[in-house]
């Protein structure tokens, strides 16, 4: 089995360390999905203004081509991205059809004191509402599994191991 998996979710859901996890877990390269932002993008974010659509789109379609890459050379792959809206979802969805998403969801109490904490991270807390404003969650046909980050990150590894152990759709 060679699952590409997204792991997605606002800012501050932590897409990044449970991905690193889930990743290991399955013995799978895990890509940070904000490493492939533009400089533009994360100079938009860094100084508090949300992205458009349009402004995603280069960065979606760059995390696309590695899922198809990944899918052709047989290999799986966890990357962490925001994947918000349906739309941006399809987009990621071209190079991978049966890409299965974790969808990390919480309090936006908890959500924004973990945004809050995060050191050095270019993505300012400010943006989190913006973030959970135009937030689409998966729908029954998207294969997504859905968590709430208040529980224990091991917990939520085990579950989506169990899951996929299980059937959950992987190309």
């Amino acid at each position: 089995m060679h699952p590409l998996l997204v792991v997605m979710g606002v800012s501050g859901c932590g897409k990044s360390t449970l991905g690193e996890q889930i990743a290991q877990a399955l013995g799978l390269e895990f890509l940070e999905g904000d490493l492939l932002h533009s400089a533009r993008n994360i100079a938009r974010m860094a100084s508090g203004i949300a992205l458009t659509d349009e402004d995603r789109r280069e960065w979606l379609e760059l995390l696309s081509d590695r899922l198809a890459q990944a899918l052709r050379q047989h290999q799986g792959l966890v990357v962490s991205c925001s994947a918000l809206k349906r739309v941006y979802r399809d987009i990621l969805r071209r190079g991978a059809a049966s890409l299965v998403f974790v969808h990390l969801t919480g309090d936006a109490t908890l959500l924004a004191t973990r945004a809050a904490q995060r050191p050095g991270h270019y993505m300012p807390a400010s943006l989190l509402a913006s973030q959970l404003k135009i937030l689409e969650p998966p729908g029954a046909d998207e294969h997504a599994l859905t968590f709430d980050v208040a529980q224990p990150p091991k917990v939520i590894v085990d579950a989506v191991l169990v899951a996929l152990r299980q059937g959950a759709p992987a190309p």
